[in-house]
């Protein structure tokens, strides 16, 4: 896989998409405890999840693919942060880059073209949760001005043990 950043798009997710992108997240399911999901999804499962994120409006999904082969590399997105109407200006943000495309600017690129397509929304907060310990992504989201606003201890259980998630927030 190429090194650098230029060969990388970014663009809208799209429904031919929504394999790949559940074998992305099903990675982190299986693997990890960055998400606290713990059984792996169909693409008909993930399917009302894509659909959620329209080109348009607060909630979008941005994937990155490879210029030559259209793989994708990752994706990001903006996601109601709670169904209540007073909550309707803010937005929670996530990223995920495909295991063995980390280190190459795929997430700031991602966040990149999720805050610019976000800009004209009518947004007022940005929040972002991580599992811990996840450096990498917290120096993501302090890169694009998130900042620490606590941290909910031992708040999920999954692989037999409980873990934190600390909290972030961004002016938008």
């Amino acid at each position: 896989m190429p090194s650098g950043t230029a060969e990388v798009q970014v663009r809208p997710g799209v429904e031919d998409d929504l394999k790949a992108l559940t074998a992305l997240y099903n990675h982190y399911v299986r693997e990890t405890p960055i998400t606290f999901d713990t059984e792996p999804f169909t693409p008909e499962e993930r399917r009302p999840w894509l659909l959620s994120h329209p080109e348009d409006g607060p909630h979008r999904l941005r994937v990155a693919t490879d210029a030559d082969s259209q793989e994708i590399l990752g994706y990001a997105t903006s996601s109601p942060y709670r169904a209540k109407p007073a909550y309707a200006t803010s937005v929670e943000t996530t990223v995920y880059v495909a295991p063995g495309a980390g280190g190459r600017g795929i997430g700031s690129l991602l966040y990149t073209s999720l805050f610019a397509a976000l800009a004209g929304e009518d947004l007022h907060r940005a929040y972002a949760g991580i599992a811990q310990p996840n450096e990498a992504s917290a120096r993501l989201h302090a890169r694009f001005g998130f900042r620490p606003v606590g941290t909910f201890r031992e708040v999920g259980r999954k692989f037999g043990r409980y873990w934190d998630v600390a909290w972030y927030e961004k002016p938008l």
